[in-house]
């Protein structure tokens, strides 16, 4: 059954009420027209619940608009949703993500994630190459895809709104790894899945890594916005106590010359191993809610960009600790993909409507771990791995 504007409807009886269902809710594809994100295709899908969301077809298959009954929710750049055939990767010393960043989630992988940096390359038959240059959040970001399917898919009275489509990062004698992904939405739901699977299609064994850039703007991110997650401890931040110019938990407006803060922390999984983080907005009475496997994503990462002009809040889990490439290899998080391996990462993304969802939202992540009192951590003189933290293998 679907619960449609005060109505529960089986299939048969919500067909008596319009000629198409597309009236009400469903996929479509379209392709962007104008500027640098001209030919670029997107999947727009829409709820009878009031949540819309595109998925770039053309952009690793991310999520690039993002709202609610209207609001918008995701943080968007100038950039715009760049065509990737104007993607360089490698451009500005590596720093060519930052020429297309933009949108709801940016996946960074799929081998490296973080600075630029070069690493060792002898895992690949190639004794004439003795280092690969790793760009800002790899190269798997920002990549077309081949799209599978879309569609809309009825079990019965209930309907779920789909697509799915594989990313492929491939250098001849190098890396050969793709990242399948699947969106699922309930057709009368204020929620979305995100289900990701990353296989080496290779013969050589091959570095893995995976970071989620969610990204959040105004008017859901604001002055007094509250970031709630079941942190137990702060093991990073990219400035010292002293120069932090905000709290990670309670957000502030835009600041003239902000620098941007990263905060890397060790968030505690409910039960089920799941991890709960949110953005939430108490004065317009909505929050979004990432929910994601802590054994596959170890680390949850912060980003605060409050830069006039720039401002957007990022909720990053990551399959290593915040640091260098070479930190995560001395912890032992890189992780090693013989042929035919796979990982799978499965999250949720929900909309948390009115201060009840957001009152149960709190109550969900206080009984995983209390709310710390302090809001600004201790820089860490160098990244750290908490020996009880699960590590990827």
């Amino acid at each position: 059954m679907v619960a449609l504007f005060g109505r529960t409807l089986s299939r048969a009886a919500l067909q008596r009420q319009v000629g198409s269902t597309a009236q009400i809710f469903g996929v479509t594809l379209v392709e962007l027209a104008d500027g640098p994100a001209r030919g670029v295709r997107a999947l727009e899908f829409r709820t009878g619940a009031g949540l819309l969301f595109s998925v770039l077809v053309d952009r690793s298959m991310d999520i690039g608009r993002l709202e609610f009954r209207g609001v918008p929710l995701a943080w968007q750049s100038g950039t715009g949703f760049r065509g990737p055939w104007f993607h360089d990767a490698m451009d500005e010393a590596g720093q060519g993500f930052m020429r297309g960043f933009s949108g709801f989630l940016c996946t960074c992988g799929f081998d490296h994630i973080r600075q630029p940096e070069s690493g060792p390359a002898d895992h690949f038959a190639m004794p004439s190459r003795k280092a690969i240059d790793h760009p800002l959040h790899g190269r798997g970001a920002l990549a077309p895809a081949r799209l599978v399917g879309y569609g809309e898919r009825w079990d019965g009275d209930e309907c779920t709104l789909w697509c799915e489509g594989v990313v492929a990062q491939v250098q001849v004698m190098g890396e050969n790894l793709t990242l399948t992904r699947r969106v699922e939405a309930k057709a009368d739901g204020t929620s979305f899945a995100i289900h990701d699977t990353v296989r080496n299609e290779g013969f050589a064994r091959t570095p893995h890594m995976l970071l989620y850039h969610i990204n959040l703007g105004w008017p859901l991110l604001d002055d007094g916005a509250r970031f709630r997650a079941p942190v137990r401890a702060t093991l990073a931040a990219n400035h010292p106590r002293e120069a932090q110019r905000g709290g990670y938990r309670t957000q502030s407006g835009p600041q003239a010359d902000f620098v941007q803060q990263v905060f890397g922390h060790d968030a505690v999984p409910d039960p089920a191993g799941r991890v709960p983080a949110a953005l939430i907005n108490d004065r317009i009475g909505l929050g979004v809610a990432v929910d994601y496997p802590h054994a596959a994503f170890p680390c949850l990462q912060q980003w605060q960009g409050f830069g006039e002009g720039l401002y957007g809040f990022g909720i990053e889990p990551a399959t290593s600790h915040w640091g260098t490439r070479a930190d995560a290899a001395q912890n032992g998080e890189i992780i090693w993909l013989a042929h035919g391996e796979s990982r799978a990462y499965d999250t949720r993304i929900a909309i948390l409507d009115g201060t009840p969802a957001i009152a149960a939202f709190d109550v969900r992540v206080d009984a995983i771990h209390p709310q710390l009192a302090d809001e600004r951590p201790v820089r860490s003189r160098q990244p750290a791995t908490p020996a009880q933290a699960p590590r990827p293998r």
